[in-house]
């Protein structure tokens, strides 16, 4: 199954790539195993949007999908079936803050 993965503008300069990327993930895909398939497939990822020890998502970095935002689920959770079926995307957003 292939999962169309949004990434904001800086994260794809330091991707290297154009547009959305495209994951294939295994049997059961969650948050984790697409973060783990996104980080293989570009390594220049690692520490961008997860801390690399803890493997925590960064503070200013939210996950969407479906109109819901899926930042605060357990990384182990089942990610939603419209992304799954490639109906719908999984946005990766860096977080506004300030006043």
């Amino acid at each position: 199954m292939s999962i169309r993965v949004v990434l904001p503008p800086h994260l794809r300069t330091v991707a290297k790539v154009d547009g959305d990327v495209m994951l294939d993930i295994g049997e059961r895909p969650t948050q984790r195993s697409l973060l783990d398939a996104l980080e293989r497939q570009h390594p220049a990822l690692r520490g961008t949007i997860r801390d690399r020890v803890t493997q925590k998502r960064r503070p200013f970095v939210r996950f969407f999908a479906c109109e819901c935002d899926l930042s605060h689920q357990s990384p182990d959770a089942p990610l939603p079936e419209a992304v799954v079926a490639g109906r719908e995307p999984f946005l990766i957003v860096g977080a506004m803050a300030g006043g």
